[in-house]
């Protein structure tokens, strides 16, 4: 585990050596780098290099006072794999992290082999952009703790393991009140992922948990190379709850995308 200083922001980030493809693992908002967890180990008893994120404002890294934009953590992700010496990553997203890999793919289309979103939000229906409008303006206020608490309460089933929700709920609850208010706005209301869509030309995977986040059929329109799977049996945290039905679609998707 270690830091990287870029501009007076650390960066934080784990990894674990290995000789085979190369895996970047970005995580959603409120979240750090251990709800990958179980892809970085799989993967890294597999022999890969992998590499895990705290992006800025989250976990471990700095929070500065910023727009914290699509673009922005895109820019500190493509930097990193320039300081670590990371070539063609598969970038494996969740959450806002994979709308952040799409980001990615888009500025920097050289630097991933494929990219992974695991229940992102890309094209919402307008309905679901439109309730988050209150949402983020709560959490300008005194009790954004309590409503970003409410709000992830709604990301879980109810077969969902509840040792592993108090504890996300906990965590998510003290994330900086700048960091979620700006990045969420921006990957509801600023971020155009219509257009990231259009113009990502690398192998894509999305895992949908079966929430409303994402126009399937328009992004499929737009991204021909899309390859869509499903997780059964687990809220908006599949990566941790169903790993024995991510880790294998990302393998499968590797293989059939021949990267």
């Amino acid at each position: 585990m270690a830091w990287l200083d870029r501009d007076g922001v650390s960066l934080f980030y784990d990894e674990a050596d290995g000789a085979d493809t190369l895996f970047l693992f970005v995580h959603g908002i409120a979240c750090d780098h251990t709800y990958l967890k179980p892809q970085f180990e799989y993967f890294a008893r597999l022999g890969h290099r992998v590499v895990s994120v705290d992006l800025r404002g989250h976990g471990q890294s700095d929070a500065p006072e910023c727009d914290y934009t699509m673009g922005l953590f895109a820019d500190d992700l493509a930097w990193m794999c320039g300081q670590l010496g990371l070539e063609k990553p598969v970038v494996v997203g969740h959450s806002l992290g994979g709308e952040i890999s799409l980001a990615l793919a888009v500025a920097s289309p050289d630097l991933p082999s494929a990219v992974v979103l695991m229940d992102s939000t890309i094209m919402p229906p307008q309905w679901r952009t439109e309730s988050m409008r209150p949402f983020i303006d709560s959490l300008r206020t005194p009790d954004y703790s309590d409503e970003l608490r409410k709000y992830f309460l709604r990301l879980f089933l109810p077969t969902d393991d509840q040792g592993r929700k108090e504890r996300i709920l906990e965590a998510a609850s003290k994330t900086p009140s700048h960091v979620v208010a700006s990045a969420w706005m921006e990957g509801f209301f600023d971020y155009d992922t219509a257009a990231a869509a259009a113009a990502c030309t690398v192998p894509i995977l999305y895992i949908d948990a079966g929430t409303p986040n994402t126009n399937l059929a328009r992004f499929s329109e737009l991204c021909p190379q899309l390859v869509i799977g499903r997780t059964v049996g687990a809220g908006h945290f599949i990566q941790l709850e169903v790993p024995d039905q991510v880790n294998p679609m990302i393998e499968r998707f590797l293989e059939v995308s021949k990267v």
